[in-house]
């Protein structure tokens, strides 16, 4: 008669022991897989390089024994990498000047240096909106109200917390079509504002949205302009925000996978229909969502 063990040859007794020391082997090589530190992302892994304001420098800082650290001005940066090679990772403003930037490295030693590195030009488009009055020139209160969130939004902007991303390709937030691309040169109403700061997808009101990483909730607010809108920390200075949303499904606190859900497409804040706007910041600063798309 055929059996169905897998030791079919082995006495009942032995047989359990075995059993008993394969499970034990189990047990021990998971335990030593969750103790064990995530690799670090490939080079390849990183985000597309793009040295032009608002885009991302990837910046070889060479060999060293442990992770140097690197600020631009007092911010620091994300720096990934092994003993063989380090990078460091730099967002640059939209408002940087094209020409000679550079970055200070401090080894473990404590001896500095600087690594500089080239930004390019690049010509965004401009767009022409026309939304309400009132969000474009705001009223004494509600100028109050944006210089409070503004302020509060500089202390989200500035989180720098570890584990640092292991994984830097982003899934799309919502599906739908581009509607609007990161650092267009914006016009409401006849009067020039900031350039767009993120990407919009245009999705209908109630479409779900997703995180594009690992992440941690760090805020969400109901905001003048940005309407109801959830601040995503994927660790190493690297966050996300999404804005305009008709629900938030997440809390501060919270952790979340890849894909898991946020809240939902909507129309709030300043807006001409229902959209999600993505922002990802860098060291402080908005740089292209395209960059860490596959």
């Amino acid at each position: 008669m055929a059996s169905d063990s897998i030791f079919p040859d082995i006495p009942d007794l032995q047989r359990r022991r075995v059993l008993r020391g394969a499970t034990a082997l189990l047990v021990l090589q998971g335990m030593a897989a969750r103790a064990a530190p995530a690799a670090p992302p490939a080079p390849e892994q990183f985000p597309h390089a793009s040295q032009v304001p608002g885009g991302v420098a990837r910046l070889s800082l060479g060999p060293a024994a442990t992770r140097p650290r690197a600020h631009t001005g007092d911010v620091p940066l994300l720096v990934l990498g092994d003993a063989i090679e380090w990078t460091a990772l730099v967002g640059i403003p939209l408002s940087q000047a094209p020409g000679t930037a550079a970055i200070t490295v401090m080894q473990a030693d404590g001896t500095m240096r600087e690594v500089a590195y080239t930004v390019s030009p690049k010509k965004y488009r401009e767009q022409r909106l026309t939304v309400a009055p009132g969000k474009v020139d705001l009223s004494a209160a509600d100028m109050a109200r944006y210089e409070r969130e503004a302020a509060h939004s500089k202390t989200v902007i500035a989180t720098f917390f570890e584990p640092l991303p292991s994984g830097f390709e982003m899934q799309v937030p919502v599906p739908g079509r581009r509607s609007s691309s990161f650092g267009l040169r914006r016009i409401f109403n006849g009067q020039a504002r900031n350039p767009h700061s993120g990407m919009d997808i245009a999705a209908g009101t109630g479409t779900p949205v997703v995180a594009p990483l690992p992440s941690k909730v760090i805020d969400t607010g109901d905001y003048f302009f940005n309407g109801n809108t959830v601040w995503l920390d994927h660790g190493g200075g690297l966050l996300s925000m999404m804005c305009h949303l008709s629900a938030i499904a997440v809390q501060v606190g919270d952790t979340l996978r890849a894909g898991e859900r946020i809240g939902a497409v909507g129309a709030t804040g300043r807006v001409t229909g229902p959209h999600l706007h993505w922002s990802v910041s860098l060291n402080r600063t908005m740089v292209d969502p395209a960059l860490f798309l596959a």
